[in-house]
């Protein structure tokens, strides 16, 4: 794992996973540890993820902090000079501009740490989180627990039948499974969609 340190020196870190592993609770574990170091941090999420809050950022098992809801990731450049570390959450919801201000903000020597989904509900890399884990200093990846079978599971099995890119939801809209089980439910819900044609066309 990346050696926590506080130098002043700018660097991005990147906290990744699936739904349910933990990427907001890490986010938060170092956060709170900068804050003890005495550190100036302010945090950012998108204003598009209310789920359990306007304005903090909380995780599922409703650890929390305060937080300034953006819907433009250029509004994280106006923190003042005395901020020392700068804290993203939900960074898929995001756009590629992103990418761009995290670099400007670690190249004026300050600490970014980014957390986001890696992979959207169909298993594809998801909005600016490819390339943020490609100019990171640091990148870890979390992982939840296949709820199927109990192996480490790195992907986020949509459960509804919504098509939207975006979805946002906790366990009743989705479920963490590993590649076996995640492959073998997406086979399942594409054969549903196949079989209603099927009959239609006789």
């Amino acid at each position: 794992m990346f050696s926590e340190n506080y130098k002043k020196t700018g660097c991005i870190e990147v906290v990744c996973g699936s739904m349910f592993s933990g990427k907001t609770e890490e986010l938060l574990r170092r956060l709170k540890r900068a804050q003890f170091a005495k550190q100036k941090i302010v945090i950012f999420k998108p204003t598009i993820d209310n789920r359990y809050s306007d304005v903090e950022v909380v995780s599922h098992d409703f650890h929390k902090i305060t937080s300034t809801p953006i819907s433009d990731p250029a509004e994280m450049l106006k923190v003042g000079p005395d901020v020392q570390v700068v804290g993203v959450d939900e960074a898929q919801f995001f756009d590629e501009s992103l990418v761009d201000v995290c670099q400007q903000l670690a190249n004026r020597g300050i600490r970014v740490i980014v957390a986001g989904l890696d992979t959207d509900f169909l298993g594809q890399p998801f909005g600016p989180m490819p390339r943020l884990m490609a100019v990171a200093e640091d990148v870890q990846k979390v992982h939840a627990i296949c709820v199927r079978c109990g192996a480490l599971a790195n992907h986020s099995h949509r459960l509804s039948k919504s098509e939207d890119l975006v979805l946002l939801g906790e366990k009743n809209v989705y479920e963490p499974l590993c590649r076996d089980c995640y492959n073998a439910a997406r086979a399942r819900e594409e054969q549903e969609k196949s079989t209603p044609r099927l009959f239609e066309d006789q």
